[in-house]
């Protein structure tokens, strides 16, 4: 987007018309979000809590206090008392040191994203199947693609200026077929040439099946199986024997739509399949991803205009906290298994190979929080994140940041549900106020220049990264300095140099480069200036033993598979068809809790409302949370549009004015951006009373692979607290209580 300013303040936006992703398009929250930077609650000094209350400080002193208690636990407990939890939502430049100072200068193994909750199964999936992350596939193939298939996918609410590249296409010549895969009737859903809808925690059951279809009528490239993958004989093997018919009694999806969902897939010239959180937030997340995978794979529907893979994001710079290892690998997508890998990376920073933590698997997000709830964590510094409404079991979670042994620094824009709870708040910087590139899910690099100066005495995060690690002295072992750069661009200068010769080579970029008028691919390099927009033109690049970012995980129980599996099972370097069988989920329906429960997003917020919920025009479009229900189970239900009404799951409550839709039955739908900050006193639900909050109902489960929580899988029951229009609980009757799947009443 341009920027506009006027009297050093933002005044609109303008899309680039130029640009390769977004062609001068903007969505809802790209045309009015700006409005946020400049809301009148913006933090603008630091606060520091003095006598269980926050007030406001100055940097020195807050800056004082953190590294204080970061000296003392570290010479107390050791350098993992320290955690942290980052976003993606920063700018690769402070992505890549804060790495640098965790990893190598507090020594933590303790550092994940919020990514952990939207993208970390897409980075998973790509690790299991191409033995490395990176995005195969480009925005550009949805030009190409005469088939578009989309798992899990709202494209419509998630990336709305992709999905209207996809109406070009479906309202222009030769319009694609399009496959939605999708519990509830989407914009989506609406356009589809298929639309399955199967049982919420059966995706790996369905994908089984179209695999078992599509071998079975030999729509397959056994050239491209035999040059470029291993362990066909072990896939055709495991889907053997998942008949459509099968997943239709499993999935509750009819077996001749399965039939022509994989006639769709399986006869494409260019096919072009998405994947994002139906699949990545539900059972067997990393497992039917994969499966996704491997359909392209046994087509040969890689690496060419229109055929391709996109394992989406669900936030605008994930994919730079992949690369440079804020979401617990290591940078550049080095194998932390790989001796080679952590010395080429201690070689890089000056460091012995000791000094990076690399003796176990990294921490993840959820472990992460574990460990303080177990007080082993005694400070945690959390950035550009609300894990206070975005983590499930918010409870626990509000539970564990209100330890009085726990000394957490909470770095945003705003006074957020999780910055209330801290000991030290760092005042933000946004974008338009600061200097720095990021990523997006097609690899593309744009930079994102400086327009007006932040509020007060805000600062940008790489600013307070920066500060971090000068007064905590850290040195290389010649006594250097550990993080030697001074602002963005050095930041970025040093981080093409670990980028060199990994799949994600930034080497042939540059800030004048990227101030292009439409943004550049990586890989970039010498050989390939102008960047690279598709992966694997030739089959995979990055999955020989000695070169890939991972041994690889059993897709069932996440257990490491380790060197010696991997170097006998792939020898080349070629792409792994990973297999599984379905496993139902933990979560299911019962007596008590009939229904199942998924939570989502509307187009018109984002994440937890931090920003968004601070902008008229998208607070008027969705101003309050809402629970949706099939028209089927409403009309049983005796419940109506609007009416106020109770979701109760093993976990907590939520009430929310009711919404009538589509999609299949027995499914409830809650949007799970709605906290606390907004409401009266600012506070969350005390303990046994309904929340706002769709994670109050989400239970503490992820998946063993990517470790991505479920947010997709609650049992959930429906009661009806007032009729809309009249305030008597018991004006309607035949209400109270809930809708089984099959219909039958409990009450």
């Amino acid at each position: 987007m341009d920027i506009a300013v006027r009297d050093g303040r933002i005044v609109g936006v303008r899309g680039r018309a130029g640009d390769r992703v977004n062609r001068g398009r903007l969505e809802p929250k790209d045309l009015y979000a700006w409005q946020a930077n400049g809301s009148a609650d913006r933090l603008t000094r630091p606060l520091i809590r003095e006598g269980g209350r926050l007030g406001e400080s100055d940097w020195p002193t807050a800056m004082g206090r953190i590294v204080e208690r970061s000296r003392d636990l570290v010479a107390s407990r050791g350098p993992e008392a320290l955690a942290f939890y980052t976003s993606g939502q920063l700018f690769l430049e402070e992505y890549y040191t804060l790495a640098v100072l965790a990893r190598a200068g507090i020594g933590t193994p303790h550092l994940d994203g919020n990514t952990r909750l939207c993208t970390a199964t897409a980075a998973e999936a790509l690790k299991e199947s191409f033995g490395s992350d990176g995005q195969p596939g480009s925005y550009a193939d949805i030009d190409h693609a005469d088939a578009i298939a989309l798992f899990g996918h709202n494209i419509a609410g998630t990336q709305a200026v992709q999905w209207m590249r996809i109406l070009d296409r479906l309202d222009g010549h030769y319009p694609p077929r399009l496959l939605c895969v999708d519990p509830r009737l989407t914009p989506v859903a609406r356009r589809a040439t298929v639309h399955l809808a199967p049982r919420l925690g059966t995706n790996v059951a369905l994908l089984n099946a179209l695999l078992h279809e599509v071998i079975r009528r030999g729509w397959t490239d056994p050239g491209y199986i035999a040059r470029h993958t291993v362990g066909y004989e072990a896939l055709c093997a495991q889907v053997q024997a998942c008949t459509p018919h099968w997943a239709a009694d499993v999935c509750d999806v009819p077996a001749a739509a399965i039939e022509g969902a994989a006639e769709l897939l399986g006869t494409a010239d260019r096919l072009l399949s998405t994947v994002l959180q139906g699949f990545y937030q539900a059972n067997q997340a990393t497992a039917a991803a994969v499966q996704v995978n491997n359909l392209h794979l046994i087509r040969g529907m890689l690496g060419r205009p229109g055929a391709g893979v996109l394992q989406m994001n669900g936030q605008p710079s994930a994919e730079n906290t992949r690369e440079c290892g804020a979401d617990g690998d290591l940078p550049g997508f080095r194998n932390w298994q790989n001796g080679d890998h952590v010395a080429d990376l201690a070689r890089l920073w000056n460091v012995e190979p000791s000094a990076i933590p690399h003796d176990g698997p990294p921490t993840h997000a959820m472990e992460i929080f574990e460990l303080a709830e177990q007080h082993r964590v005694r400070m945690l510094w959390v950035s550009a994140t609300n894990p206070a409404v975005s983590l499930p079991e918010l409870a626990r979670i509000r539970s564990i940041l209100d330890q009085k042994d726990l000394f957490l620094v909470v770095q945003d824009l705003f006074l957020t549900e999780t910055a209330q709870f801290a000991d030290v708040v760092l005042p933000a910087a946004t974008w338009g106020e600061k200097t720095g590139t990021f990523t997006n899910a097609d690899r593309t690099v744009h930079l994102c220049e400086k327009a007006v100066d932040p509020p007060g005495d805000a600062r940008p995060d790489l600013d307070i990264f920066l500060d971090y690690a000068a007064r905590m002295g850290f040195e290389d072992k010649d006594g250097g300095s550990l993080v030697h750069w001074t602002g963005p661009e050095e930041a970025f200068e040093a981080w093409k140099r670990c980028s060199a010769g990994r799949p994600c080579d930034y080497t042939g970029l540059s800030y004048d480069k990227l101030r292009g008028p439409g943004g550049i691919q990586w890989p970039c390099t010498d050989q390939a200036p102008v960047g690279t927009e598709r992966l694997y033109t030739d089959g995979p690049d990055w999955a020989h033993p000695d070169t890939c970012e991972t041994y690889g995980k059993d897709l069932v129980t996440g257990e490491p598979l380790g060197e010696e599996w991997y170097r006998s099972t792939n020898p080349e370097g070629k792409a792994l068809l990973r297999t599984a069988p379905y496993v139902p989920p933990k979560e299911w329906p019962d007596e008590e809790h009939p229904f199942q429960l998924t939570t989502g997003r509307t187009v018109y917020h984002f994440h937890t409302r931090t920003k968004t919920g601070r902008v008229p025009e998208l607070v008027a479009a969705a101003p309050e949370v809402w629970v949706e229900i099939a028209a089927a189970d409403a009309a049983r239900l005796g419940v109506t549009e609007g009416d106020l009404v109770e979701v109760i799951t093993r976990c907590g409550s939520l009430r929310g004015r009711l919404r009538i839709g589509g999609g299949r039955t027995g499914v409830l739908f809650v949007p799970f951006h709605y906290g606390y900050w907004d409401t009266p006193g600012a506070n969350a639900p005390a303990p046994g009373t309904p929340g706002r909050a769709a994670n109050e109902l989400i239970a503490t489960l992820w998946d063993p692979v990517s470790k991505q929580p479920q947010f997709k899988t609650a049992a959930a029951a429906l009661t009806l607290v007032e009729p809309v229009g009249d305030p008597s609980p018991g004006a309607r009757t035949g209400v109270r209580g809930a809708v089984s799947p099959s219909g039958r009443p409990r009450t």
